[in-house]
C-alpha cells in the first residue's frame, strides 16, 4: 500500500465555481448545483472527505447511467399529524434530504414530535447536515440511514458482504453556539474514507478491511479489486469487505439501521436472500424530530446542556497536553482552518475531479486554473 500523497490545497471559492459548473453540465439546475456543491464542500471543511468533493466523479457516473436523477422533488406517499412517508424519486440526496428534513421540522414545531420515513433518495451525503439543519430551528433530531443495493460490510464473525455502511446521526441545538452533532458510519470507516485512502489520502486504520480468508488489514484495494484504465473505482467489485466498528456492537447497530431505515421506511434493505439481481442504489432514512419548545418552555434544557458539557470536558485528559472534546468540536475547529487555507486533496483525487470535468466539458478557463494548482502547491 502506498504512502499518502502530498496534498494540493484548493481554495474554497474556486472549488465552489468548479463543482457548480460541473453539476450544471450534467443537468442540475443552478439552484441544485449550488446546494450539492455547498454540502460537498461543507463535508471537506469539517474533515469528512469521505462525503465531500471526491464524490463528484461518482455522481457524474450515476447521472449518466440513470442511477441518480437531477432536479427531483420529493413525493408525499402518506401522512398524518406526526408522520410523513416520503419518496425521493432517486434525486440528489442534497436536495431530497433537505426537503425531507424541512417537512420533519415543520411538523415537529406544530406537534412537538415528528417522524419522516424517506425512501428512494440519492446519496444523502454527510448526515450531520440534516441534524444541523434541524438544530437551526431549535429542533433536536435522530437520523438512521441505510444504502439499498450497496453490499460493502461484513457482519461480525463473517467475511462476505451483507450490509451497507448505514450511518447514524443525532444532534441537539445550543443557544448562541453551534449545535452538538454526532455522525458516524456503523462500519469501522465509511466507504468514502476507503476511496480517499485508495486515491492517495489518509490511510485506513488497521482492521478496516477483511478478506475472504478472514484476515484483517487496512489496504483499501481489496474493496475495489482491479481498476480498469480510465474507470473510477467501484467498491462493488472487489473481494474484500469493510468491517463493523466495535465488534458485535457496531455490527448489531448496522443490522438495525437496515431494519429502521431500509425495511420500515419502505426503501428496502441492502439486499435479500431471494434476490436474483442487484437492487437499485438508494438511501433510506428514518428521522425523528423533537421541538425543544414543547419539552421546555424556559431555558432549562440549554442550561442543563451547558452544565453537562462543562462537566464532560473537565475530565482529566488521558495524555499530557491533550483535551477532551464534545462530539463535533474537532470538526468545527478544522473548518475554520480550512476556510482560510483551502481544502487539502490528494493529487490523485484532484486529478480524478479534473478528468471527470474534462469529460463533461467544463469550461477551459476553469480546467486551466484547476491544473495550475499542481504547480502552485
Amino acid at each position: 500500500m502506498s504512502l499518502p500523497e502530498t496534498p494540493v490545497f484548493i481554495p474554497v471559492d474556486f472549488m465552489q465555481d468548479f463543482l457548480q459548473e460541473s453539476f450544471e453540465q450534467i443537468g442540475c439546475s443552478q439552484e441544485e448545483s449550488v446546494r450539492v456543491t455547498r454540502r460537498l464542500i461543507g463535508a471537506n471543511l469539517r474533515g469528512h472527505e469521505s462525503h465531500g468533493v471526491a464524490r463528484m466523479p461518482r455522481y457524474v457516473e450515476w447521472v449518466q447511467n440513470g442511477t441518480l436523477i437531477p432536479n427531483q422533488q420529493i413525493q408525499l406517499i402518506q401522512e398524518n399529524e406526526v408522520i410523513s412517508i416520503l419518496d425521493g424519486g432517486h434525486g440528489f440526496g442534497q436536495s431530497i434530504g433537505e426537503q425531507a428534513v424541512q417537512i420533519g421540522i415543520e411538523k415537529s414545531l406544530t406537534q412537538g414530535v415528528s417522524v419522516t420515513a424517506l425512501r428512494n433518495s440519492g446519496h444523502l451525503g454527510r448526515i450531520g447536515d440534516w441534524a444541523e439543519l434541524a438544530a437551526g430551528s431549535n429542533v433536536a433530531s435522530l437520523h438512521m440511514v441505510n444504502v439499498r443495493g450497496s453490499l460493502l460490510v461484513a457482519p461480525f464473525e463473517g467475511v462476505e458482504r451483507r450490509g451497507s455502511t448505514s450511518p447514524f446521526c443525532c444532534g441537539i441545538p445550543r443557544a448562541d453556539e453551534p449545535p452538538v452533532i454526532l455522525d458516524f458510519a456503523t462500519s469501522l470507516v465509511a466507504e468514502g474514507k476507503a476511496l480517499v485512502a485508495l486515491r492517495g489520502g489518509t490511510p485506513l486504520p488497521e482492521g478496516a478491511i477483511i478478506g475472504l480468508d478472514g484476515k484483517l488489514g487496512n489496504d483499501p484495494l481489496p474493496l475495489y479489486g482491479a481498476i480498469p484504465e480510465g474507470r473510477y473505482p467501484d467498491p462493488n467489485i472487489g473481494p474484500g469487505a469493510l468491517t463493523g466498528f466495535g465488534l458485535h456492537k457496531g455490527s448489531g447497530l448496522n443490522f438495525f439501521m437496515e431494519m429502521f431505515a431500509g425495511a420500515l421506511t419502505g426503501s428496502g434493505t441492502s439486499a435479500g436472500i431471494q434476490d436474483t439481481s442487484k437492487r437499485r442504489f438508494c438511501n433510506g432514512m428514518l428521522s425523528v424530530y423533537f421541538s425543544l419548545e414543547f419539552f421546555h418552555s424556559d431555558n432549562w434544557f440549554a442550561e442543563e446542556v451547558r452544565n453537562y458539557i462543562d462537566f464532560y470536558k473537565s475530565s482529566k485528559p488521558s495524555s499530557p497536553g491533550g483535551e477532551v472534546l464534545i462530539p463535533g468540536e474537532a470538526e468545527l475547529r478544522r473548518m475554520k482552518e480550512r476556510q482560510k487555507n483551502g481544502l487539502p486533496l490528494a493529487q490523485t483525487a484532484w486529478k480524478d475531479l479534473i478528468q471527470s470535468a474534462e469529460k463533461i466539458e467544463v469550461s477551459s478557463e476553469l480546467l486551466d486554473q484547476a491544473r495550475r494548482f499542481f504547480i502552485q502547491n
